[in-house]
């Protein structure tokens, strides 16, 4: 496949593009991958905040009280980021 048809493929969605061709966008473009793939960020974005409620309310014999609070910084992080795009 050539690289012409790889590219065409990431601009009409009908692929997703490997972590280094989407470095070179960045490179390419000046942008960030965040934003030259703001769908596809945005997702990521939604599942690690919903992974992070799970593990936050998720019963455990004994919190760790550090645990915890990576856990909220993070699904306070993706909160933000989700709604910045």
């Amino acid at each position: 496949m050539s690289k012409g048809a790889k590219i065409c493929r990431d601009e009409n969605y009908a692929r997703e593009p490997s972590l280094q061709d989407a470095l070179a966008y960045e490179a390419i473009y000046g942008r960030p991958v965040s934003e030259l793939f703001a769908g596809l960020y945005q997702q990521a974005a939604r599942d690690v905040k919903a992974r992070a409620k799970f593990l936050l309310y998720r019963k455990v014999r004994k919190p760790d009280q550090r645990r915890q609070q990576a856990i909220i910084h993070l699904a306070d992080q993706a909160s933000v980021n989700s709604s910045n795009q």
